[in-house]
């Protein structure tokens, strides 16, 4: 992760005046977008980090709090706290780690995978309507390849 520091010298730096506007636009885009998928979750009572971890555990596997704690940028007492909860809640399930006894992994248990999908479920419902009400057929198109970008954007290729 690089420093606020480092990006406002690469802007400084820029001339370009049309890409730091159209970059400005875009990051408001997506922080709109980002609300309104966020208002357009389930009312199950799991907060934003608490269902990121859930996604962690179902996109890459068991994981650590350590590492839980990482992915989310959050100091490692906050991520033992909302780990504690979702394993009280019968969402998540503790293993000791074969690989080095010290370490206890967490895995997704049924019940998690099952709030994980119904929340993805109702939130891509969403906006596959939006997309369909409110854009043409070329312009859907468009957004396909803009996930594309977005991702490469954010180094996620």
């Amino acid at each position: 992760m690089h420093s606020y520091a480092v990006y406002m010298t690469a802007a400084d730096q820029m001339t370009d005046l049309a890409a730091l506007h159209a970059a400005d636009e875009l990051r408001n885009s997506v922080m709109r977008l980002t609300r309104r998928l966020r208002y357009e979750r389930p009312p199950h009572g799991v907060g934003l980090t608490k269902m990121a971890f859930l996604s962690h555990l179902d996109r890459v596997g068991p994981a650590t709090t350590s590492e839980l704690a990482a992915t989310e940028g959050i100091a490692q007492q906050s991520a033992a706290r909302a780990v504690n909860d979702l394993v009280e809640a019968g969402l998540v399930g503790r293993e000791p780690d074969p690989r080095d006894g010290r370490q206890v992994l967490l895995h997704l248990r049924p019940a998690g995978r099952k709030l994980l999908e119904s929340d993805r479920a109702q939130r891509n419902a969403w906006l596959a309507w939006a997309m369909t009400e409110r854009l043409t057929d070329v312009e859907r198109e468009l957004l396909g390849l803009t996930g594309k970008l977005l991702d490469r954007l954010a180094g996620a290729e």
